[in-house]
């Protein structure tokens, strides 16, 4: 895999990129997001800066100000909304790398590997808090309120995950239920509450939440899948983590299924004794490849079910941009088949 093809990264300055038309609304968010460090205490802000210098591919942000787009306009409560979402987003990095033990993300050192553990879950926590408060400055109440949901699921989904750690049983529905909650609940927020900015109607907000909701679990999908398959130079980010922390994901959960009885009491085994598993370790237990690809076949069921919603939008930059970001997710998707 090339790393022009790596990652759905809408600060790419590919002219393919389906965010490229979005250059002036991006740079203008990136610089208020930047900018949301000089809201804290001084001896904060230092902190608070570089990991919003660090972090994210604003992917939430893009899909903001798609959905804005492709409904009426983008406004600056788009903009505003575009921010609260990053920062949302950015926190739950902070809290992963610490769960993780990451040391580099973005091809720079994580909160944690450059100040501990402690100061790490303090500075997230402060990046939600803000957000939040953030949250509560649109005229229309239930904006805050589902930022605030949102914000819920997701550390709900990361609590549960936490929680079902080396858990045997944990069958493909609860793992579909986790992700829905960590990583797709806030690509569902961007893309209906950038709807309903525009007054749109519940329908159609609906119908875009669910695009969301479809698009996040099908990029989790794919990570889950770079996190077997992937090499960090290319990546910038600590791989290999999920199976060695004990994250039983869509390609774990596959091979457990495949794998004869014996063959599942050996990888039961390793994964309970916790001893490091690699690629090779996973090949010589069952059909490892067809675990990724039956993986890769449901994302791309995924991304089908999307770009079959679109046709609720009328034609537009922004709709052909949507469309245009299922293709690129396809193509990742793809890339992982060994």
């Amino acid at each position: 895999m090339t790393q022009d093809a790596a990652t759905i990264d809408p600060s790419s300055e590919s002219e393919l990129s389906p965010f490229a038309f979005l250059r002036p609304e991006l740079d203008r968010v990136e610089a208020r997001i930047r900018a949301q460090a000089e809201s804290f205490d001084p001896a904060v802000e230092p902190y608070v800066s570089f990991i919003l210098n660090t972090s994210g591919k604003r992917i939430r942000p893009a899909l903001t100000f798609l959905s804005g787009g492709a409904t009426g306009g983008v406004t600056s409560d788009h903009h505003k909304l575009a921010v609260i979402l990053e920062l949302i987003h950015v926190a739950t990095l902070v809290h992963d790398d610490i769960i993780d033990d990451a040391e580099i993300r973005r091809q720079a050192p994580t909160a944690n590997a450059k100040w501990g553990n402690a100061l790490s879950v303090l500075l997230g926590d402060c990046l939600f808090s803000h957000a939040l408060m953030l949250s509560t400055e649109f005229d229309d109440a239930e904006i805050g309120r589902r930022v605030a949901m949102s914000a819920n699921e997701v550390c709900s989904g990361e609590i549960i995950q936490t929680q079902r750690r080396f858990d045997l049983q944990l069958s493909k529905e609860d793992y579909f239920g986790i992700i829905e909650k960590k990583t797709a609940a806030l690509f569902a927020a961007a893309m209906e509450l950038g709807a309903r900015l525009n007054g749109k109607s519940p329908e159609v907000c609906g119908v875009l939440k669910d695009f969301g909701l479809a698009i996040g679990t099908a990029y989790q999908i794919y990570d889950d899948c770079i996190d077997l398959i992937g090499e960090e130079q290319e990546f910038g980010k600590t791989l290999r983590t999920d199976l060695n922390k004990g994250k039983l994901t869509l390609p774990i959960l596959n091979l457990l299924g495949s794998a004869s009885e014996k063959q599942r009491e050996k990888l039961h085994r390793l994964l309970i004794q916790k001893e490091p598993l690699n690629v090779s370790a996973l090949a010589n237990i069952a059909d490892y490849v067809g675990s990724i690809e039956a993986a890769v076949d449901n994302g791309r069921e995924l991304v089908t079910k999307s770009r079959e919603s679109l046709t609720i939008l009328e034609e537009s930059d922004h709709r052909e941009a949507l469309s245009g970001i299922c293709d690129f997710l396809e193509t990742l998707l793809e890339g992982c088949r060994q």
